[in-house]
């Protein structure tokens, strides 16, 4: 029973990430006003329909990743999984005070791509951008896969999976360039601090055994 509490409640603490979305679908609207933050080179990029399906791959590797890392590494996972909730708690705050948009393209055709993309388009408003929540988040997974595990093939296949995610958000026109460089930036930040809780904390735990040890050896002395 130990074991199984060990293992398997660590695993409830994500349930953070899709209770936090509530934010998310609250603060996607357009009520307090928004700003562009398009450029040149955005006009540049096309669209490309096909990105379509590794822009919702995001959804099950965020989850299938985070137990990954969770079997592999608990510090790694709690690490992981606190990055990934202030990130998100930054993104909303953000959102709240500075909401931007972004200008889809009219998507023809009734091929599977197309229909998938207009699928998403039609359930998520086009606010919530700046910065992403697709970039932060599967970089945040990205590196604490990277600190979990040595495994090669496993680097290979969420480096090369999380790319395309994050360069998806352009090609589907989700996102603009802005959005992605704030989101990889936010999530190198947050994973930063979050490594200095765990550092200050492993210090204090360490500090009260050694205050505990000594204690006992007086005590027995």
């Amino acid at each position: 029973m130990k074991k199984l509490k060990e293992t398997y409640i660590p695993l409830l603490f994500m349930l953070t990430i899709p209770i936090s979305n509530i934010f998310y679908k609250i603060l996607n609207t357009s009520e307090r006003g928004v700003y562009s933050l398009s450029t040149e080179f955005d006009s540049k990029i096309p669209f490309i329909k096909e990105f379509i399906i590794p822009y919702i791959i995001w959804y099950p590797f965020i989850f299938i990743f985070m137990i990954y890392i969770c079997f592999k590494d608990k510090k790694a996972y709690y690490r992981t999984l606190i990055s990934l909730n202030l990130g998100l708690i930054i993104c909303y705050v953000i959102f709240y005070f500075y909401q931007t948009t972004v200008i889809r393209p009219e998507v023809a055709g009734n091929d599977i791509f197309s229909s998938i993309v207009k699928i998403i388009y039609n359930n998520d408003n086009p606010y919530n951008c700046f910065p992403s929540v697709h970039v932060i988040t599967t970089f945040i997974v990205m590196k604490g896969v990277q600190i979990a595990t040595d495994n090669k093939l496993i680097l290979k296949l969420v480096n090369i999976i999380g790319i395309l995610i994050i360069i998806s958000t352009q090609f589907v026109k989700q996102h603009v360039i802005l959005d992605l460089l704030s989101g990889i930036i936010l999530g190198e930040t947050v994973f930063a601090i979050s490594m200095l809780g765990i550092y200050r904390e492993g210090v204090l735990w360490k500090k009260k055994q050694f205050s505990w040890s000594m204690m006992k050896k007086k005590l027995e002395g």
